[in-house]
């Protein structure tokens, strides 16, 4: 449904709102994208790695680089001494005495957290100098939980703070605490939010380079902003604003809001070139994007509503815990307070009583993650509206209804200050579920749940923000610390366009593209204004801090382009256009409103007189003399834009933190699989009004994205962390993310009320299905499943556990080995076997006990040192997916019972993690001479090693202690044993061993 149709002037293209094939794709799919890592670097550029913590949680004693700087093409190697020398920790958005630089300096505080940069001639050789660092830690503590983390007697991390609590504000609005009092029902629910992540394409890319002779940067990075962060970088490096110079590659391969968390390595790489005396050059591989790039925040929420008997909800009170890991990174505490001004979603509810709650964990620092505060706000919300219905037995969709922001009030100020710009709600949910084919999803319930199978339907609507008010963040602080700071507000846009002596149209944007499609909607608008075809026009979203306009608000954040930036493109064409009109008409002699552009030419409206949209550009070049008074010739334009109705929070705490609100409508049915939990989506409608649509075809390509992403926050991607701070979701084997194949074609749905505060209309949609998918999907589950705690993921082995059914027994042949949680953290890996050796079991005892035979069964053992009886130090390189480490181990065999058995242990460190385990092996004679091994083993590994996730660690840990008594029954001069059919079958099709 489209209910507004633009102004044209007549004979004018129309190009906006058209469904216009994208401009950028012909390079894109002929491989010609120029990415940071495409472009060409400077003659003597050094390469960078960076060392990583093991470690959740350690003190810094002593970085020992001597090693690594003796190694052939090895130049430097950045350490923390040099950081506290040049740089100064990153400021915070709250005023807490804690301290965080780009590279650890005390402390570590997470795994993954650098600790040094190696500089060398190639990748490969910087690589290869991180096993010769030698760090020293002291272990410490951690507090992963974020509800243990709060907790008084908890390990705090930043001792300096006193707390892992680094901000704590109430705020009131309305009289709650009345509301409460005199409501008919009190519904309330504690709901948690898991950490899941972006996983764009490319990860972060950065080439930077020190000029000595101004002591300034020069950093080419894919970092998306906002270019607030450029002040916070300029900071930490300990140099003005016009000392770093930040450009942005032509292409950048996704972002989903993860690109913003590229800041600290901006300051990293530039202070490694600083000390290199050369340009260095550092791209993330995808273990470290997954591992110590940024993450969503998770949050704790307890919320509870006051309900009328009829469902009408007066009052709601919020409890919230934001986890935002190990350092309050900006732009943390955004999350909380994006959404701050629309706490009450798509509803009227006047009362609110919150309280937040920031909290420190040893976990990854968290940043932007699409839709950012929206997913944990609406998970929280829309099941809370859900289980009112469930509690006073009303139809979930009735209760949504009687909630909503009434049609015809419009502008309309929620509780907590937001103002919502334009919509009708009501109207939106009756079109949905018209042309949604609500009725027959219904029909396919009932007929599901008469053939005794699962069947639910889940429901949610969502208020989507965008183009956010520069000072929301502020509401972390009082209103005392504000007035001290002084206000903060606005969002402002730039737009700059000229045109050529030839009447080519060239324009730039201050926004980073990761694939939106930018250039071709800027294009189409420029080619509505100036009646030019799309062909005529170059558009440059590439920013240089250098010499572009740009402001603190730039950048591609929070839905920000379509209302703002494509509005500051309209208000410099139109300036162009204004200048041109004003030229063609002195040139005529008639009035300058009788001036239209189309195709390409120039007219008088009601007169034959025309002439080519070259020929006029081409004047104000070729021929300035000629031009009317005032006109100062060459055709350039800048556009700034900040809307007036984003404005500093008020003392009250109100706060309009985004200047426009679309509104969805969501609908799903799924089916649960009695059996494997499986959930299945059989139908997803969403509805969208999200103000004039510019192009279709791409918002129907974002609505898609952002349903894929919620899709995979619902079923799929969780981070998952030992109790030991260990990060166990290094790899897409663990952190599973939906393909094309788990994601059905949602049908999409739009209405279109035009935003009455943007240029063109528009609003933002990008974000929203990430915000209403997870729940929605969530709500449906319930639904089927007839239940009230809900927990995301929904893989299928928590849904087995909603359901309540027994185990069904283990399929012939199939292993007992099993992941499980260690007893004092990290990943443990236990599994037996037995394997046949040649010989009697006093042979097979006493080869055990030789040191050559040890050392030559220990795969990647380079020396055995014996220093004790039956005890020896070992130097032992071990590779698991793509970690390759090298331990120093320690071996000992110990509980010896000569020749029925022993207990084969070792423990083990190195600089990408730590791992410990045991072998209880058992010997019995079988006929033949020979003697069968039993053995069941129990290891545990951290840090980075654990970080590749449960399934690749089990599988590599069978290999390795496979491989220990393959190697015994060759030792011993026999063939290696070979595995049953069974086995190999396992082994071919799934890497897996094991006994059947």
């Amino acid at each position: 449904m489209n209910t507004f149709e633009p102004t044209r002037w007549e004979g004018q293209s129309g190009r906006i709102g058209r469904r216009q094939q994208r401009v950028e794709d012909d390079a894109l799919l002929r491989g010609h994208g120029r990415y940071a890592d495409d472009l060409a670097v400077a003659p003597g550029t050094l390469h960078a790695a960076v060392l990583r913590s093991p470690h959740a949680h350690a003190r810094l004693l002593q970085v020992d680089a001597s090693a690594a700087l003796a190694m052939s093409g090895v130049h430097e190697v950045l350490t923390g001494e040099d950081i506290k020398r040049w740089a100064r920790p990153f400021p915070v958005g709250v005023r807490q005495p804690m301290e965080h630089w780009c590279l650890a300096v005390d402390k570590v505080r997470h795994v993954g957290e650098p600790v040094a940069v190696v500089m060398a001639e190639s990748r490969y050789l910087a690589e290869d100098a991180l096993e010769a660092i030698r760090v020293e830690y002291e272990i410490l503590p951690v507090a992963v939980d974020t509800e243990m983390a709060v907790a008084e007697d908890a390990p705090l991390l930043h001792e300096s703070v006193g707390s892992n609590v680094v901000s704590e504000r109430h705020f009131r609005y309305g009289d709650p605490e009345r509301a409460f009092a005199e409501a008919e029902h009190r519904v309330s629910l504690k709901v948690c939010v898991p950490r899941s992540s972006c996983t764009p394409m490319e990860c972060y890319a950065v080439l930077a380079e020190y000029e000595p002779a101004s002591a300034s940067y020069d950093v080419l990075s894919n970092f998306q902003g906002p270019y607030a962060l450029h002040s916070v970088m300029a900071r930490a490096l300990n140099v003005p604003g016009n000392r770093l110079r930040l450009r942005t590659p032509p292409d950048s391969g996704g972002s989903f809001g993860i690109k913003q968390g590229v800041f600290p390595y901006v300051v990293m790489m530039g202070l490694a070139a600083r000390k290199a005396g050369a340009p260095v050059k550092w791209v993330e591989d995808r273990l470290e994007h997954l591992q110590g790039a940024s993450s969503a925040t998770n949050r704790v929420t307890e919320i509870e509503a006051a309900v009328t008997g009829d469902g009408r909800v007066t009052a709601m009170r919020w409890d919230q815990i934001d986890d935002c890991g190990a350092y309050l990174r900006a732009p943390e505490p955004a999350t909380f307070y994006r959404m701050h001004g629309n706490l009450t979603g798509a509803y009227a509810i006047e009362h609110l009583q919150v309280r937040n709650r920031v909290a420190l964990t040893n976990k990854t620092p968290t940043g932007l993650n699409r839709g950012f505060g929206g997913p944990q706000i609406y998970f929280a919300l829309e099941r809370l509206m859900q289980r009112i219905a469930v509690e006073l037995e009303l139809d979930p969709l009735e209760v949504i209804r009687r909630n909503l922001v009434p049609s015809g009030s419009f502008p309309y100020r929620a509780a907590a200050g937001a103002l919502l710009d334009s919509g009708d709600y009501p109207a939106s949910v009756e079109q949905g579920v018209r042309d949604g084919g609500l009725d027959e999803l219904l029909a396919r319930r009932d007929a599901a749940r008469r053939g005794g199978r699962l069947y639910g339907i889940g429901y949610t609507v969502a208020v989507e923000p965008s183009i956010s008010n520069m000072g929301y963040i502020t509401t972390a602080m009082t209103p005392e610390e504000r007035r001290k700071a002084g206000p903060k507000n606005g969002a402002v846009s730039t737009a700059t366009i000229s045109v050529g002596p030839l009447g080519d149209v060239s324009a730039h944007v201050s926004s980073t593209p990761q694939g939106q499609g930018h250039r071709t909607v800027v294009a189409q608008v420029i080619a509505e204004v100036l009646g030019v075809p799309l062909e005529s026009i170059r558009v440059n979203v590439e920013l240089d801090t250098g010499k572009d306009a740009w402001s603190i608000a730039s950048g591609n954040y929070s839905s920000r382009f379509s209302g703002a930036v494509a509005g500051a493109v309209y208000q410099a064409a139109m300036k162009v256009r204004d200048r041109l009109a004003g030229i063609a008409a002195a040139q005529w002699q008639v009035e300058a409103a009788r001036i239209r552009f189309a195709e390409g030419q120039v007219r008088v409206d009601g007169s034959e007189l025309t002439m080519p949209f070259g020929r006029l550009a081409g004047a104000t070049h070729w021929a300035p003399g000629t031009l009317p008074e005032g006109e100062p010739g060459g055709l350039r334009e800048t556009a700034f834009w900040s809307p007036p109705q984003l404005e500093a929070p008020d003392d009250d705490d109100r706060i309009n933190s985004s200047l426009c609100y679309g509104f969805i409508f969501d609908y799903c049915g799924v089916e649960v699989d009695r059996i494997t939990g499986r959930v299945t989506l059989d139908r997803y409608v969403t509805l969208h009004d999200a103000g004039r649509l510019l192009n279709p075809d791409l918002v129907d390509g974002q609505v898609r994205g952002a349903f894929a992403q919620g899709l995979g926050a619902a079923l799929m991607e969780e981070f998952a962390y030992g109790d030991d701070g260990s990060f166990q979701s290094g790899t897409f084997a663990d952190y599973l993310v939906p393909t094309s194949v788990e994601v059905p074609e949602p049908l999409i749905l739009h209405r279109e009320t035009p935003s009455p505060f943007t240029p063109l209309g528009a609003k933002g949609v990008g974000e929203g299905n990430n915000m209403s998918t997870p729940v929605c999907i969530a709500n449906a589950v319930a639904d089927a499943l007839g239940i009230a705690d809900i927990e995301l993921p929904l893989t299928p082995s928590k849904v087995r556990t909603l359901i309540g059914i027994e185990e069904p027994p283990r399929p012939q042949g199939v292993g007992e080995d099993q992941m499980a949680p260690a007893a004092g953290g990290g990943s443990r890996l236990t599994a037996s076997d037995s394997v046949t050796l040649p010989g009697s079991p006093q042979a097979v005892f006493d080869t055990l006990l030789d040191p050559e035979t040890l050392q030559a069964i220990i795969p990647g053992c380079h020396a055995l040192e014996l220093t004790g009886e039956n005890a020896y130090r070992a130097d032992v390189t071990v590779g698991v997916g793509m970690i390759r480490a090298r331990f120093d181990a320690r071996v000992a065999l110990s509980d010896l019972d000569p020749p029925h058995g022993l207990r084969l242990s070792g423990a083990g460190t190195s600089a990408m993690g730590s791992a410990e385990g045991s072998a209880r092996i058992r010997l019995t004679e079988i006929e033949g001479g020979q003697t069968r091994l039993d053995y069941d083993y129990d290891a545990t590994v951290g840090g980075k090693v654990a970080s590749v996730g449960g399934r690749m660690l089990q599988s590599a840990s069978r290999m390795i202690i496979g491989q220990i008594f393959a190697r015994l029954a060759q030792r011993m001069g026999g063939a290696a044993p070979r595995p049953s059919l069974w086995q190999r079958l396992k082994i071919l099709l799934t890497g897996r061993g094991g006994r059947s």
